[in-house]
Formats: C-alpha cells, structure tokens, sequence
C-alpha cells in the first residue's frame, strides 16, 4: 500500500492543450513531464512527431552586455527516424544548413519580443525526438519555443507561433506533408502573434502579390488558434510571476541634454543626401561634439548613457527627415532604385561569371558545372536526396570596411544564401543536365547584398548557358512609421535596415514572385501596408530587372569552350560490369584516354551514363566505346566491317558502327570459290560489307559471311569442308593432328 502510494506521488502530473487544424489532424502541447529543471519546457506533438522544447535564462546579465545573449539551437536526432548518423563516429556533430535554417526562423520571431532592456544569457532548445514522414518538424518548432517560454518566468511581451501554408491546387493547407509540398505553387512560413504578423520567409512559383498577401492572412488565422492554445496551457498549469531583473540604467535629463545637442545636426546631414562613408564621418564628429560637452569623469560614469542616448537622437532624426521631408540619406525618394551597372563574363577562366553593382552594394558571382557526382547530398534524420543545384554566399569582413576574423561560415550567410537559391532554383530548368554551382562573393554591402546575389547570380546562370526560363532580380523594400504616418521604401540602406522597421526582401521574374523573406519589427502592420510595400517593391523588382537583360538578354545558347559539355546516353544493365572493368580498370583508362568524366548510375533497370568533357572528340570516344560494348548485330542484315587481323583460317573484322566489337570471318565465308590463302580475297585494312547469320550452332560463336552477298556462279557445288578429312585444319582453325601425324580423336 505505502510502495503504492509512492509510486502514485513520482507520477508527475501532466497538462495538455490540442489545437484542431480543421481537416481531421491535430496539435498537441504538453508540460509538466520532462525537463522539469529548464525554466520552461514543452513536447508538442503532431501525428508521431514529437519535439521537446526547454528554455533557460540566466538570473543575472553578464556585466557590460549590452544587447540580448539569445542561442536558438535546434536539432534533429537521427534515433528519431530510426536511423545512424553517417560518418566514423556515429554520433551528431555541427547542425545542418537546415537545422540552422529553423533556428534562424525560430529567432527571428522571438527576438523582438523580449524587453529591449533585458540582457540575461538565454537558451532555446529544441530537439525532435521522434519522426513522422507525413509532418514536418521545422514548421513546429515556432509554437514549441513560444510555449517553452509562455511556462516560464522570463519576461516575454505574448505569445507566438509559426505554421507553414502551402497552396495545392488552389487550396491552402496549414503544415503540410513533405510530399504535398513537392505539389504547391506557394510554400511559406509565417510566424506571427494574435495582432501582428512578425516573419514571413518562402519561395513561390511566380504568384501574384494579392496571392502572396492572402496565403500570409490565412496562415496568421491559424497561427491565433496556437496562441490561444498557449494561452490555455499556461492557465492550465498556472501562470508563474514574471521574474524581476535589473534593466538599463535610465538618465531622462542626460536623455534631454544629449538630445538637444545631436538631434538637430543629425537631421541636417540626414538631409544632405551623402555617401555611407562621408555621412559616417559626419555622425561621428557631432558624437565627438556630444561627448565633449562632459568632463572624463562624466564620462568614465555615464559613457554607455551617452553613447546610448546619442544612438537615440540620431535614429530619431534619420527617421523623421524621411517621414517629413520624404529624403533617405542618400538624397533619394521613396521609391528611387540606386544607379546600377552590371557586366557578364568578366572572369575568363569560369563556366560562368557576372557583376552587380548596385549603390555602394556589389555582388560577383560564379557558376561551375558538373557531374552528379557533384550534387549536394542531404542526409537529416528528416531528409534524404540530392540537390542539383546549389548556391553559397560568402559576406566576408572587407566588404564592409571592416578587418575581423573569420570564423567559418555564418548563420546568416547561411540564411542569404538559402534566400538567393530558392528564388532562382525555379528558374533552372528540369531538364538540365548539369549540377549547378553559384557561388556569390559580395566585395562591397550597404544594404540588400542577397538581392544583389539573386541579381548577379541570374546573369552569371545566363552567362554559362544554362537556358534559364526567365531571369529573375531582387529588391529588399522598408518601412519608417511613427504609428500614424509612414514611408515605404524601395531598395533599401544597410542604415535603413538598421534603423527601419521592416526588411522585407522579394524576387520575381516579370511575371510573379519566386522567394520572398520578411522581418517586421513593429508590431501592427497592417494588411493595407503589406500590400503597398509588395506592389512598390514589383515596380522597383522590374526597374532592376530591365538592367539585368540589358546587360544579357537571353542565356548563351551553348556553354562556353572550355566549361565542360555533358552527353548522357544509356546501356542494358547487364552491360555495366564489363563497362567498368575489374576494380574500375576499364573505365578509368577510358577516362584517362579521352580526358572526360564519367559517372553511372543505375535507373529503371538500365544503366544511366554520364559523360562530362571539354573536348568534343572525347565525348563522341566515350560514345562509341558504349555503343561498341552493347552493340547486337541484327540476324539477317548486312554491316559494313574492317578486316584488322588475318589469320591462316579467315580474317577478323570490326564492324565500323561499333569500333572494337570483332567477329571471325571464316575463309569458308570469304567467297564461293575455294580460298587457300586469306589475303588472295582480303587484306589488313581493307573495309567490305558481310552479311550477318547469328549465332553458329557449331561454334556457338557469331557467323558473318561475304560469299552470301555475292552472286553464286554457275553450277556452283558445294564442297566439303577444307581439309576436314585429311588432318589439315577444321573451320575452327584447330590442327586435326597429333605431334606423330595421326588423326586426333573425338
């Protein structure tokens, strides 16, 4: 009774919340059963996919922090599907370009809702810990971290959640299947709280703006349901208090004071429409200015006040000269495009290359092709299969004028890239028979460098001949509101970014929007506002794009000289062994000889061969040496042959359609009358017609004959065969003798 009762006490108590997304399937969410030591954790739960979701901040900010130390971190498990890491150690190692992909969208949404002054180091985890192939994870792990946080104590403005809408055949489905998503013209994913959409990031098959906007409202409906069922939960479980924490300090006559000296100076150069680097030298001489109205020892106490406080009257200054004066700090209006040039083919030795300048922003790109072989290999717990084509962006520090270290790859290269790739990858058409490789090198940043890579990554594509359905450009578009009056802004500022309230990047061909990629730092956007700034940015996407084929109007009929060509052609399965050769001998000699590559594959039954070259005559070799492997003469029709060896008891031929695919012309087969010596009718080299019969019951060997198209003359006989009887040689060429001149025997 008492090991009972015990038993009833370590059951930890559960409480649960199911959303209904309205078409038979379910959300749940639950807490109070594992990780109960996090500050706040959740499983969320949809068909057999379950993720777990802790969050933990720290009591206290590191001293001399001065932003928010957030970590998103989530990973896929491979025991969730059942499945071995690849590699030696069998254990998961760096996250994935997708998981890394999620926790972008996961933070992205939740930054902007903790208070501006809390600077406590905090961890998001989400793990998935078992998978289900009819659900995709990263489309839950939004609610999972908003959840986490809901039951916990830190402090959080309200509750989020993200869903993927896709559009299947005219319908919009919230969340949908990997396989239903291979069907939708749009996919995105939304993340927003009950009153304001905050993320949006997808890739669409040339939709409408009006089709984009409407797939955003019907997700964020969606998206008040599991905010609402946060809601739910934490009453369930019992809202903890809010956790007291030391904010910023606060200095409202310091506040004044500097904002007296700098506002006014600010605004004046924000008027005077100048370059990024003579308006930076311009805000930091009146910063010098302000801090000189202190003593060292003011400033030695209040020198982050100062700095902070300047940063203040400066970004209210820029703001208000483009919602009163309608100039960006560039001098340009609202809807002005900067000055653009661009160029194509400009590095000599790539398959492909182009230049995008636009302002003070540059993007070079390269495109390489390849073999299969060189496809990009996916292997998540989640996801298996290759990608054909690639793109990587690299933003390294001189682009900015900076000198830092580099660290590898960043999380938001990863991210621009990702953008880039998606809004052209629609573009590349099925049929190519290349993997694609684009890799952007942004050389100089002030704004929209990703755009400028979908820009200068669609000529470098047309550059190298690959025969792009449409080009496609790219424009990165603002916001500056006050809450009554705002300016949306085309082709925006690293500045403007900065001190903005949207970025909301759109590419597009001239017919409609392939990527799209949205933060929203404000709350209450309206539709009205969305809608204007996707309108302003096609006029703008257009304007760019019309640069784009004045430059390059259509792609290259065929590859440059010296960028590879590739041929595919096929062969009977069986044929594949030989093809290769023991250990690869045969084919890497073939490789060697004609200075190709070549990749097979297996499909359908058949063998699938790749040959990839710079030089026409090793292709065409390559060619030749498969149709000779898996060459078949037809019974009863006549080739054309060369004679490239005699012997004592006939001559062997090529047939000259499938050069090294020999046959024994016996010298019985050489003409009606009788032959005693092979060179009396044929000789090396010579090249004739023969007549094939298929396979010889005798020899059980292939029988060609030359006598069977010649005319047979008159009262011909047919003679026994030669020297059969007296021991000569039979027609296999076999001595019919033993070494003392007697018969062999049977």
């Amino acid at each position: 009774m008492i090991g009972t009762k015990m038993k009833n006490k370590m059951i930890p108590k559960t409480f649960n919340e199911v959303i209904d997304l309205g078409d038979g399937r379910t959300i749940s969410i639950e807490t109070g059963k594992l990780a109960k030591q996090a500050d706040g954790s959740v499983v969320v739960r949809m068909g057999d996919a379950m993720l777990l979701c802790t969050v933990v901040s720290n009591k206290e900010a590191t001293p001399g922090i001065d932003f928010l130390p957030l970590t998103v971190d989530y990973r896929e498990k491979f025991a969730a599907a059942g499945r071995y890491p690849g590699g030696f150690f069998k254990r998961e190692a760096r996250p994935s370009t997708e998981e890394i992909l999620t926790m972008r969208l996961v933070d992205r949404c939740l930054r902007p809702l903790f208070p501006k002054d809390y600077h406590a180091e905090t961890q998001l985890m989400i793990q998935l810990m078992s998978h289900d192939e009819n659900v995709m994870p990263d489309a839950l792990a939004g609610l999972a971290a908003s959840t986490a946080i809901q039951l916990s104590d830190i402090p959080f403005e309200c509750p989020i959640s993200e869903v993927r809408v896709a559009r299947i055949d005219g319908e919009f489905v919230i969340n949908p299947s990997y396989e239903q998503l291979k069907e939708a013209d749009i996919d995105l994913m939304v993340g927003a709280s009950e009153d304001s959409v905050a993320m949006v990031e997808g890739e669409m098959k040339e939709c409408s703006e009006e089709d984009m906007a409407e797939a955003i409202r019907f997700a964020h409906e969606a998206i008040k349901l599991q905010c609402l069922a946060q809601r739910n939960l934490v009453a369930q479980v019992g809202k903890k208090e809010t956790r007291t924490y030391a904010g910023d300090r606060e200095d409202e006559l310091l506040e004044s004071k500097i904002k007296e000296a700098a506002y006014s100076k600010c605004y004046d150069i924000a008027k005077q429409g100048s370059t990024k680097q003579e308006r930076g030298e311009a805000f930091a001489q009146v910063k010098e200015a302000v801090k000189a109205l202190f003593s060292e020892e003011e400033l030695e106490e209040n020198g982050d006040l100062v700095s902070k406080y300047f940063g203040k009257a400066h970004k209210e200054a820029v703001r208000d000269v483009i919602l009163k004066e309608g100039i960006r700090l560039d001098g340009r209006k609202t809807t002005d495009i900067r000055p653009i040039w661009c160029e194509v083919d400009y590095l000599p030795s790539t398959h492909g290359s182009s230049i995008f300048t636009r302002g003070e922003t540059q993007a070079l790109a390269t495109v390489t092709l390849g073999t299969s072989r060189e496809a990009n290999v996916i292997d998540l717990p989640t996801l298996q299969g290759e990608e054909t084509f690639y793109l990587h962006y690299n933003f390294p520090p001189f682009s900015t004028g900076e000198a830092r270290p580099l660290r590898g790859t960043s999380r938001r290269e990863i991210g621009h890239g990702n953008l880039a790739q998606r809004a052209l990858k629609g573009m590349v058409p099925e049929d190519c028979p290349y993997t694609v490789r684009v890799v952007s090198e942004v050389l100089e940043s002030n704004g929209s460098s990703s755009m400028a890579t979908v820009c200068s990554g669609t000529m470098a594509l047309m550059d190298a001949g690959i025969q792009m359905k449409k080009p496609v450009s790219g424009i990165a578009m603002g916001l500056i509101t006050d809450g009554k009056e705002y300016a949306v802004l085309s082709d925006i500022l690293g500045d403007e970014d900065h001190l903005g309230d949207m970025d909301f990047k759109v590419t597009g061909t001239a017919d409609g929007i392939t990527a799209c990629q949205m933060d929203i730092k404000i709350k209450g956007l309206s539709y009205e506002i969305l809608v204007k700034a996707l309108k302003q940015a096609r006029e703008g996407r257009l304007h760019i794009l019309e640069k784009l084929t004045d430059t390059i109007a259509e792609p290259r009929e065929n590859v440059k000289p010296h960028a590879p060509k590739i041929v595919y052609t096929e062969m009977p399965e069986e044929f594949i062994g030989a093809f290769i050769g023991p250990q690869g001998k045969n084919i890497q000699e073939l490789q060697k000889r004609t200075q190709t590559t070549i990749v097979i594959s297996e499909a359908d039954g058949k063998g699938i061969v790749e040959v990839l070259g710079t030089n026409q005559e090793g292709i065409d070799a390559v060619l030749k040496a498969v149709e000779a492997l898996t060459f078949r003469p037809e019974v009863g029709s006549v080739y054309e042959v060369k004679v490239i060896k005699i012997l004592d008891f006939g001559a062997v031929v090529e047939y000259l359609e499938a050069p090294g695919n020999e046959v024994l012309l016996h010298v019985s087969e050489l003409a009606w009358e009788r032959t005693e010596k092979v060179t009396d009718v044929v000789n090396l080299g010579d090249v004739i017609d023969v007549k094939y019969f298929g396979i010889d019951p005798k020899t059980r060997k292939d029988k060609v004959s030359r006598r069977a198209l010649l005319p047979k003359p008159e009262g011909y006989k047919e003679r026994p065969p030669r020297d059969d009887k007296k021991g000569g040689r039979d027609n296999r060429g076999r001595d019919n003798r033993n070494r003392d001149g007697h018969k062999k025997r049977d």
